[in-house]
């Protein structure tokens, strides 16, 4: 693209096109994109800002987490943006598919992994935690982060996006398309978020509700993949046309191949979160057993203390009576 592609943000249409898309081109094309450049650098900043502190202190914070942020969060929503992918968006049905499933489905995993609201939290002090655990748990936020609203919004988003004009009207709009990509992130975290459980969030559930909740979005996914792989209507047929492509895919074999990725990455996706979500529920319910044999263990140093010394009261009454059992005086006699 050169040295002008980095300058400004490119939103290819018909009368501005790019070169065609080659597997070199694919891995060597990026593009500067503010919508995606500022948020990545403050969010890598802030967030690595939050693990040093931590552990300057002397607290350990998991390797695990800033791996998922930085690389899985951050990283997916860079290539996502700033590559080809964000480069080619608008001149392929599939590529925007591929960045639609980055932004909605794995982004916001990672991201959820990273657990930035607990390293919040444990790099505040008391009133600071107060006040965000207040704001967490508000009703805008309560509304935001209810589970079946975000399901809800998670399945009916890609039918309402590609089987009305939405999709063509963001193809049109420089703001829409922006728009697009920041509620795709913003969907895809109002369901993980609650679902992993990784932070404190307002609405929390058990895992079998968070298990069905999955469970629900898997087919839909693979419903509106199998249609638009099997439509005879091209979606937003009069933009992709117009580019007049000499090079392949085709607008007919692209369209299939968009639908045949939502069907893969949408199932294969919800297969690798399911398989963290029983881990993570594993290993919880592991834990929770080990609390539960450590408070039995309590209970019954407890009461075993109570009974030694409940014998050693008798025994100190029984001797002081000569062996018979002397009563103690209540409050009240004395």
């Amino acid at each position: 693209m050169g040295f002008a592609g980095w300058l400004t943000p490119l939103h290819a249409d018909p009368g501005n096109q790019p070169p065609p898309l080659t597997w070199l081109r694919l891995l060597t094309e990026w593009k500067f994109d503010p919508l995606f450049a500022i948020p990545a650098v403050l969010g890598l900043g802030l967030y690595l800002w939050g693990v040093w502190r931590l552990r300057s202190r002397g607290d350990a914070w998991p390797a695990v987490r800033i791996w998922s942020w930085c690389l899985g969060g951050i990283g997916t929503a860079t290539v996502a943006g700033m590559s080809a992918l964000g480069a080619y968006d608008t001149v392929l049905f599939s590529v925007h598919m591929v960045q639609h499933m980055m932004l909605t489905m794995i982004t916001p995993v990672f991201l959820a992994i990273g657990a930035p609201v607990t390293l919040l939290l444990r790099n505040l002090g008391g009133v600071g935690k107060r006040r965000v655990m207040g704001i967490l748990h508000s009703w805008p936020l309560r509304v935001l982060f209810f589970p079946p609203l975000a399901t809800a919004l998670l399945i009916t988003t890609p039918f309402a996006l590609y089987l009305t004009s939405v999709y063509r009207f963001t193809l049109d709009v420089d703001w829409a398309h922006d728009l697009l990509h920041v509620y795709m992130v913003t969907v895809g975290c109002l369901f993980f978020f609650p679902i992993l459980g990784n932070d404190p969030m307002p609405n929390r559930l058990p895992y079998p509700m968070r298990l069905l909740l999955l469970f629900i979005t898997m087919p839909a996914q693979a419903f509106l993949g199998t249609t638009i792989m099997g439509s005879s209507r091209l979606i937003a047929e009069d933009w992709y046309l117009a580019f007049g492509r000499a090079w392949p895919p085709s607008p007919v074999d692209d369209q299939y191949y968009a639908g045949a990725i939502m069907w893969a990455t949408g199932d294969l996706t919800m297969g690798v979160i399911m398989a963290v979500f029983l881990a993570q529920w594993y290993a919880d319910s592991k834990r929770e057993a080990a609390r539960v044999d450590r408070k039995l263990d309590r209970e019954e140093r407890i009461a075993a203390q109570r009974a030694a010394a409940s014998r050693v009261g008798g025994n100190r009454y029984d001797d002081a009576g000569g062996g018979r059992a002397v009563a103690v005086p209540d409050e009240d006699d004395r």
